[in-house]
């Protein structure tokens, strides 16, 4: 199709930001602010099948964990850790100062970090979220996350960097639990990580009750290539999007048809025999978008979809990249695959979807921080000003404000 037509389709294909099942999630978000740990007992029980006396992980649980990693997995994420710290410290927001104005940063006082654990283990989320925290300097660091197996590499992680409260809850409940505070766990100032539809669904209706990072959707890639890309490199950057799941989205965008039909080819070869193939092939078959178009038109489609993810792997890469306006993150060249940036490279990978890169980034160290301007002017530079600002508040018939600002002139 072209970009005309994939316009149409996906905006006909496209669910609005969907409130299905926001009375469900509502119910559960009073209950856990009037009835704090019995209301997280009680959906624990229902949603997860575990009774349990005491949410938090013992300190010695999370020890455990870490000791009982393979020496090749525990030093991979030492290693990952100290790549994703150093590269975040190197972003960091500093104090500004030029005499008559500061601007000064703060890290918050207790941050809530979900990690998801439902149905699979994930340390790259604990090192892709704690981490930028840690690099800001916050205090206290609330984790959350269904996860309830003995020596799991998730609490393994979370040792590696130094988190001791943690809670074994998850969905909506918990998200509700770290807004509001119950005994058992305290409330906090911003919530980050992602999560599930009902995760993302609490995280809407408590923003502002307390902080959030950003509502996520289904994952998302798309990959602009010509016709010289290894082929099977590109199937596997789809396979590996799609294996998120079903409703993850790909879109795959060149200039040449003949390298578009080469890589669907393979893509219906290599399908069976990948271990996640159902949910690969249903991912494909509902949320996979191929476009064949001008450069300019492709161009205009990337900043129209504005994607979590972006490959690029082109011969005119520095001037396509040099043109992305709106992206989660961009990945430039073979060696660059989306799948290192969910891992290793540095950036973390909680990222805007569903078109919200059009007004919002990706998490980092700066999300962690809070800043205020310091004003202290000298008497030249009020006299200066003075005037225009006086003439602005008698406008304003704001009489108080305009004897304000005159009685420091006379």
């Amino acid at each position: 199709m072209n970009v005309s037509e994939f316009k149409e389709i996906f905006q006909n294909n496209t669910e609005t930001a969907g409130f299905e099942g926001m009375a469900d999630v509502m119910e559960i978000i009073e209950a856990v602010r009037q009835e704090k740990d019995a209301a997280l007992r009680q959906y624990t029980e229902k949603f997860d099948g575990r009774t349990l006396d005491s949410f938090k992980v013992p300190a010695e649980k999370l020890e455990d964990s870490y000791n009982a990693l393979p020496d090749a997995e525990r030093q991979a994420l030492e290693k990952i850790k100290k790549r994703i710290e150093a590269y975040q410290r190197t972003i960091k927001y500093e104090d500004q100062d030029d005499g008559e104005f500061k601007y000064v940063y703060h890290p918050i006082e207790k941050v809530g970090v979900y990690v998801p654990g439902g149905t699979a283990l994930y340390p790259s989320s604990v090192l892709m979220t704690v981490v930028p925290a840690l690099a800001a300097g916050v205090r206290e660091i609330h984790v959350v996350t269904p996860t309830f197996e003995e020596n799991n590499i998730t609490f393994a992680a979370l040792h590696i960097c130094g988190i001791t409260d943690v809670y074994t809850i998850g969905g909506a409940q918990a998200i509700a639990a770290l807004a509001f505070g119950t005994e058992s766990i305290p409330k906090v100032d911003k919530i980050v990580g992602p999560g599930n539809y009902y995760v993302a669904l609490a995280k809407r209706l408590l923003f502002g009750e307390v902080g959030i990072d950003m509502i996520a959707g289904p994952s998302e890639i798309l990959i602009y290539i010509d016709s010289d890309v290894h082929v099977d490199a590109i199937v596997y950057d789809i396979f590996a999007q799609s294996e998120h799941d079903r409703n993850a989205r790909t879109f795959l965008l060149s200039e040449d048809r003949a390298i578009i039909d080469s890589i669907e080819d393979r893509m219906s070869a290599l399908i069976d025999a990948q271990p996640r193939a159902e949910i690969i092939r249903e991912s494909i078959e509902n949320n996979h978008y191929a476009v064949v178009d001008s450069r300019e038109s492709l161009l205009g489609l990337v900043n129209f979809i504005a994607p979590e993810h972006v490959s690029v792997q082109h011969k005119d890469s520095e001037m396509i990249i040099s043109n992305i306006k709106y992206a989660g993150a961009v990945f430039e060249g073979y060696y660059s695959p989306e799948a290192i940036g969910d891992y290793a490279a540095g950036p973390s990978h909680v990222l805007p979807t569903d078109r919200t890169g059009r007004f919002s980034h990706g998490l980092n160290v700066n999300d962690f921080l809070t800043s205020h301007a310091v004003i202290s002017l000298k008497e030249d530079t009020f006299n200066e000003i003075a005037d225009p600002a006086m003439t602005v508040a008698r406008r304003e018939q704001l009489d108080a404000h305009y004897q304000s600002l005159k009685i420091r002139t006379e």
